[in-house]
């Protein structure tokens, strides 16, 4: 079955180019296009795309606006933010609110085509640079202990999955997961989708950013982040 996705940008010409791309792929399938981030709303909620597509700057309601409203009101869209410029506002305001990905506008069109995929198999899509920088952003902010609900949810994992949340948080992958645990790469991959099914986030980017909101680790004597 092919993966839908919803065009919004309010440029005509890049959502006719994207278009173009998506429509050489058997298996992507462009379901409607928006022009504005309240336009891109209504559509995914009556059309409830895989993935959206989703510019940041658009008149009306904005891409990170809208992909808040998404979370809320789609939470099975994916959205995966487009944008000109790399700024570290846009990426920080774009993952709080609920987006599975970020990119730029200048990546490889196959680059692009995997990213959709990506996001809409439930992996989270991020580059290695922006992701150092989202873990750098959050290192820098001193949360409080967690709340007594968010201990409560905490202690529903086990003392494995905490290990995994943990390295989760100081943006391990799923390889260098296993190799610190002395697990396998299918036994991890079980162990995160646990952790997010128990945490109720979306994907490892949210549990990224749930792990600093809630102090699970925090910054380093110098750079890049410890645990607690």
């Amino acid at each position: 079955m092919a993966v839908t996705v919803l065009l919004a940008d309010d440029e005509d010409l890049m959502r006719a180019g994207l278009r173009m791309m998506l429509d050489t792929q058997p298996d992507l399938r462009v379901v409607g296009e928006a022009a504005d981030g309240a336009q891109a709303v209504r559509l995914a909620t009556e059309l409830r795309p895989d993935v959206v597509l989703m510019d940041v700057r658009m008149p009306v309601l904005d891409g990170v606006a809208a992909t808040a409203e998404l979370s809320v009101r789609c939470p099975g869209s994916r959205v995966l933010v487009l944008s000109t410029f790399e700024s570290d506002a846009y990426v920080f305001a774009a993952v709080r609110a609920g987006a599975a990905g970020f990119l730029l506008k200048r990546t490889p069109p196959e680059q692009l085509l995997d990213g959709i995929r990506t996001v809409a198999s439930g992996e989270a899509l991020l580059s290695p640079s922006v992701t150092r920088r989202v873990l750098a952003e959050f290192a820098r902010a001193a949360p409080p202990p967690p709340s007594p609900a968010v201990r409560a949810v905490l202690d529903r994992l086990t003392p494995r999955e905490h290990q995994v949340l943990r390295l989760l948080g100081r943006g391990r992958s799923n390889p260098e997961i296993a190799a610190a645990l002395y697990l396998g790469e299918a036994t991890v991959k079980t162990h995160v989708r646990r952790v997010l099914d128990k945490l109720g986030v979306r994907n490892r980017v949210h549990a990224v950013v749930f792990a600093f909101d809630h102090g699970l680790v925090r910054p380093a004597p110098h750079a890049g982040v410890e645990e607690e």
